[in-house]
């Protein structure tokens, strides 16, 4: 593409699964600028943190923009054939179980679509596996076992009707920022809304909570368990909806009444009381929404997990109601879209079942496919254990970087490095995947892909172009459709654009259905290029037989449906008067929905011989399941005590993310403004632990586990459970020297949903015994780092580096020479006997780089040593400055960044508290911290709480 005058571009925000809107907008020389779309109905103009900073994360630094062959660069005419010939052949020699695809919810549906395609209907093999199996395989079998489909039955609107909202295992405030905001305005209009916490930690999301329970580790069965047979007890039931719409509930009551009070509370590590309390809010408040996430995902027993949950909304009929239902948040922008066209390896697409002989030869029908793969493949764990055992010879990676995120990670390293053919699909040159790759293919990022997403709600969304594609890349669609082209099956793959293949994905989607099938956007089967380019997020169901929930240019409004003109997902910014704003919504904060109530969607009632159809926001609240006998499945599920620790391996490990980066860093990674706030690796330990094995606060610790170990700085902290610790799954080996938290988790899976247990490790952990730390800030990033503990990060002007040495004989000016480049001109203090070393070297009148050394953690400001990157240092006052490690009394220290939208520092917000500011909202006004994302609320009131109980001592 072209780019010529001033524009704004519609997009979707390549994050989480929330699907925020995302207005690009590209300047004449090319510089990118991004705010949210205020006309989204996902966000309404709200972005997080990490949204907001989308336009640092896009540059060319490290991309892989050309095709390579071990390590060579060649064409793609050579690297298609190499790729093609190589799966034929191990398919013709090996079978069609020989060969596999591992690909990623950061894929568009029209890449997933036709990456499934190949895989299943022409290939033959089901071993096709996303790193969504990560992430959401326990909800969507769970989806099935209950309601025949994986339907999530709610929408967005729900948080904000609630009159109470169970959040278990979700950090939504640092996970799901802009859901988080919608939930804390919602409670701003109504404040007798309330909200419970079900997590092991007292996360950022507790700020928001009435109550907070903190759980014992997979503790959530017997929780939930024990409400079902509460509500019983306590004649909560909506006994008609049972009668009418389920089976299965006496045998699911029974197994729940084995376990009673005393024994829940022994079960979870929580009191009675709170028991009671928790069971007795849930009893008497019909508008209730269960949000779940991870926490519940990511277990041995997660999809026993979400049925608990789901048994609890079935007996009370609280499901598919306004401000009512379970509703699982999904963690990855495109991971529902994965499961719609089937990239799953027990999926057929647009949610048909593999298993059952009639959706595969319906799919094989639509496809004219030669073959069809009739039975599930490897899921995720067992594929890459069929790597190393050599059942896989060929193995295409898309788009994910499981060396960093598979559980057990250092086997699967040691699998990838062994097998005979390895193909990675990649935006980035170096990653710890990317580096074992035998074929090395260059696709285009967010800014550059065209297609389309589904977030948590089931609303589809474009993705669109709004940069050239550099170099050679290419979308992933098109590299899959060449390689399915060189395998022979050019003419199922002769799709010329994204749009061709939305309309497949879309009429297949229709094909047969009749009602059948959850998933149907048949509306759309018919779709052209310029209607694709205009298309404005839309819910499914959409089906053919009736107009599209929210057609093209509609905007759902207060007070009913009302028509309006679509926004133009191109506008040409310099036609536009400079007083003119964009619409927004009506209400701030809060979803612009329909009448509460709106229209049910699912099975209608038959009428002469016809399902009357009509497409709503909700499901399953007249009932109209997906089963056979077309009512839901209550399932019988009873807690299993499991015991993991030992004398060994005495602490429990819970894996998971931080606010402002997000999955391996390969996008994040690239921001300053998102690598301020964390910038290395961390383990959080509860206080009585960290006395107990000798620690203190930011000590470097080893954690260990029988597969592995990491090297990470200690935070000692009482919002973490004790016996359990927590750290984030981020650092690779691109940003730390021994930071892959998943070298340390268990191949561990749900027997049910294949999915792996993050979140309950045996691990053990010491005190690093460092002889000196350091840190250091340089214009250039390092090259390989000569210390035992080393983390680095993106800042403005350029990296900063975290440091621990286990030998103190250093030469400390070769070592700061070797850090960021030898330079002429170098100042430094020494003071062996004390162990502090000052090292700043400057490159004319620029700093080239700093590096601060002492026997224990550095306590110089990281934020001020990282700007003076930017400075000019001309006199000497200035420089000794620098060596000082501190600013002068007229340039005060920001401190740790909290605010990452603005740049707001933990000092500043303390000023402004000492000055009188003693609310979030006037620091918001003070400082404009908070007033973005907000996710960083809960630490600005920390920090007001901290400076109240300083001044009444």
């Amino acid at each position: 593409m072209e780019i010529d005058a001033v524009r704004e571009v519609r997009t979707t925000c390549p994050y989480c699964g929330v699907g925020c809107g995302v207005l690009a907008k590209v300047a004449a020389d090319g510089q990118v600028s991004v705010r949210g779309d205020p006309d989204h109905p996902a966000n309404f103009g709200r972005l997080c943190s990490k949204g907001s900073a989308l336009a640092e994360t896009i540059d060319l630094d490290g991309r892989l923009l050309h095709p390579e062959i071990d390590g060579r660069r060649v064409g793609w005419d050579e690297a298609l054939e190499r790729v093609a010939l190589t799966f034929s052949q191990t398919i013709a020699e090996h079978g069609p179980d020989s060969v596999a695809f591992y690909v990623s919810g950061q894929l568009l549906t029209e890449d997933y679509y036709v990456a499934n395609k190949l895989m299943k209907g022409f290939v033959g093999s089901a071993n096709i596996d996303t790193n969504s199996r990560l992430c959401m395989a326990s909800s969507v079998a769970g989806h099935r076992r209950a309601f025949g489909s994986d339907t999530v039955p709610g929408t967005y609107e729900d948080l904000e009707l609630a009159d109470l909202i169970v959040l278990v295992g979700s950090n939504l405030a640092w996970c799901h920022p802009v859901l988080y905001q919608r939930i804390a305005a919602a409670r701003e209009k109504r404040p007798e809304m309330k909200i419970v916490l079900i997590d092991p930690r007292r996360t950022m999301t507790a700020d928001i909570a009435d109550m907070h329970l903190a759980i014992a580790p997979d503790g959530d069965v017997a929780l939930f368990t024990g409400l079902l047979a509460y509500l019983g007890q306590h004649n909560a039931l909506d006994r008609a909806y049972i009668t009418e719409h389920t089976t299965g509930f006496g045998k699911a009551l029974f197994a729940a009444s084995n376990l009673d009070l005393a024994g829940v509370a022994e079960a979870t590590g929580l009191s009675e009381d709170e028991l009671g309390r928790f069971y007795s809010l849930f009893a008497r408040t019909k508008k209730t929404v269960t949000v779940y996430s991870q926490g519940v995902n990511q277990s041995s027993s997660g999809t026993d997990k979400v049925n608990a949950i789901i048994n609890c909304h079935l007996a009370t009929g609280r499901i598919g109601k306004p401000g009512a239902g379970p509703f699982s948040v999904t963690g990855q922008p495109n991971a529902m879209g994965g499961r719609e066209v089937g990239g799953m390896a027990n999926m057929l697409a647009a949610h048909m079942e593999i298993e059952n002989p009639a959706h595969r030869a319906r799919v094989r029908r639509f496809w004219n496919a030669p073959d069809i793969a009739d039975k599930p493949g490897l899921k995720a764990v067992d594929m890459f254990k069929a790597v190393g055992d050599g059942r896989i010879k060929a193995l295409w990676i898309m788009a994910t970087n499981p060396v960093d995120s598979m559980p057990d990670a250092d086997a699967v390293e040691a699998a990838i490095k062994a097998c005979p053919f390895v193909v990675v699909s990649d935006v980035l040159a170096s990653t710890d995947t990317v580096r074992h790759a035998h074929v090395r293919l260059p696709a285009t990022a967010w800014g550059e892909k065209d297609g389309t997403v589904t977030n948590s709600e089931r609303r589809i969304s474009r993705q669109r172009a709004f940069l050239p594609a550099p170099g050679e890349a290419r979308p992933d669609w098109w590299i899959v459709a060449e390689v399915a082209r060189l395998m022979g099956f050019g003419e199922g793959f002769a799709h010329a654009t994204p749009a061709e293949i939305f309309a497949e994905h879309a009429a297949l989607s229709a094909y047969e259905n009749d009602g059948a099938r959850d998933f149907d956007i048949g509306a759309y089967a018919g779709i052209d290029a310029d209607t694709y380019e205009d298309l404005v997020p839309f819910q499914w169901p959409a089906p053919s037989q009736a107009t599209p929930l929210w057609p093209a240019g509609h905007l759902p409004l207060k007070g009913g449906d009302q028509r309006s003109q679509p926004p133009s997902p191109i506008t040409n910014v310099s036609e536009r008067a400079p007083s003119a704003k964009l619409p927004i919504s009506p209400l701030e904060g809060e979803m612009a929905g329909r009448p509460e109530g709106g229209v049910q969607a699912g099975r209608q009632p038959e009428k002469d011989g016809q399902a009357a159809r009509s497409p709503s926001t909700r499901f399953f609240a007249n009932g109209n399941f997906y089963t056979p006998d077309r009512r839901a499945h209550f399932i019988a599920v009873r807690p299993v005590a499991e015991t993991r620790t030992d004398e060994k391996f005495p602490l429990i490990l819970n894996t998971g993310r931080v606010r402002d980066h997000w999955h391996t860093m390969t996008r994040t990674g690239k921001s300053p403004r998102l690598s301020q706030h964390i910038a290395e690796p961390f383990v959080e330990i509860h206080p009585a632990d960290a006395q107990h094995f000798g620690i203190g606060d930011a000590d470097i610790v080893r954690i260990s586990s029988p597969r592995g170990e990491v090297l990470v700085r200690a935070l000692v902290t009482s919002r973490q459970r004790q016996g359990s610790l927590f750290a984030p799954m981020h650092w690779t080996d691109q940003f730390a020297a021994k930071g892959r938290l998943d070298a340390l988790t268990a191949s561990l899976t749900d027997p049910v949903s294949g999915q792996p247990a993050l979140k309950h490790v045996a691990v053990r952990i010491e005190k690093f015994a460092a002889k000196a730390f350091g840190f250091a800030v340089m214009r250039q990033r390092p090259a390989p780092v000569a210390a035992t503990y080393w983390a680095v990060a993106k800042c403005r002007g350029g990296w900063r580096v975290e440091l621990a040495f286990a030998d103190d004989d250093i030469d400390w000016a070769g070592f700061a020479a070797a850090l960021f480049g030898a330079s002429p001109d170098m100042l430094a203090y020494h003071d062996r006997d004390a162990g502090q070393h000052r090292i700043a070297a400057f490159d004319g009148e620029r700093l080239a780089g700093a590096l601060f050394v002492a026997p224990g953690p550095v306590a110089v400001s990281r934020g001020w040593a990282a700007e003076q990157l930017e400075e000019t240092h001309a006199g000497q006052r200035e420089r000794f400055r620098i060596v000082a490690g501190r600013a002068g009394a007229e340039r005060p220290d920001a401190g740790a960044t909290v605010c990452s939208c603005f740049s707001v520092g933990a000092n500043q917000i303390a000023a402004a508290v000492a000055a009188g500011c003693t609310t979030v909202a006037s620091i918001g006004e003070t400082l404009k911290a908070g007033t973005n994302c907000g996710s960083c609320r809960a630490e600005i009131r920390a920090i007001i709480e901290a400076r109240r109980v300083q001044a009444a001592e």
